[in-house]
């Protein structure tokens, strides 16, 4: 029988263990009515706009224009409190298609057996190891193909109703995004003296 005294914990330390249940908008008219999803809504395409990501232009006749749909998450701190409300703008890419939309895919996928090499590696000649992640990573790749998206929802201004965006960078959902990031991070290392293994 254990007999070591109970430590009383306060109803703080109790709450802070609790799972919170998170309820993010489904659409932009639930996101719109919270100040914090408007703002992380806005700070998005803040982020587009200094990327140069897309200019604002004629509908084209000739063209599809691809649809857009912003998507929210709530991240969350390791002890499950709230860090930020966050929205992400992406295409609809399953309406593109092939030989029209976009011309080739591509995932690139690194091997395990390549990463536990690598690991291996390091830890026999004591080498750092660093890790990182780059911020909006496919807004970074530089499309080839024309491709036109419409503006999101909330955010038609007045007298630009008929215009639409021409991307000049990928966004997220995009068949090519992928392909255009890997295009751009290829080249940026080749140009940095680095080799393929």
């Amino acid at each position: 029988m254990d007999h070591t005294p109970k430590k009383w914990r306060s109803i703080n330390d109790i709450m802070a263990q609790c799972n919170m249940c998170i309820v993010e908008p489904e659409n932009f008219e639930e996101a719109d009515l919270d100040e914090s999803w408007r703002k992380a809504m806005e700070a998005k395409l803040e982020m587009i706009e200094k990327n140069n990501t897309w200019q604002l232009v004629k509908r084209p006749f000739n063209k599809p224009v691809i649809g857009v749909k912003l998507v929210y998450k709530t991240k969350l701190n390791l002890d499950g409190t709230v860090q930020k409300n966050k929205a992400r703008l992406v295409a609809k890419g399953y309406s593109q298609k092939p030989g029209i939309d976009y011309n080739e895919t591509f995932a690139p996928v690194a091997r395990l057996d390549t990463i536990r090499t690598l690991i291996a590696l390091v830890a026999q000649k004591e080498w750092n190891l660093y890790q990182l992640d780059v911020k909006s990573a496919f807004l970074n790749g530089v499309l080839k193909e024309e491709v036109y998206v419409e503006k999101p929802q909330g955010f038609v201004k007045e007298n630009e109703e008929i215009k639409v965006y021409k991307l000049d960078k990928a966004l997220y959902g995009l068949k090519q995004a992928i392909r255009a990031w890997y295009d751009e991070i290829d080249s940026y290392f080749n140009k940095a003296g680095f080799k393929k293994s």
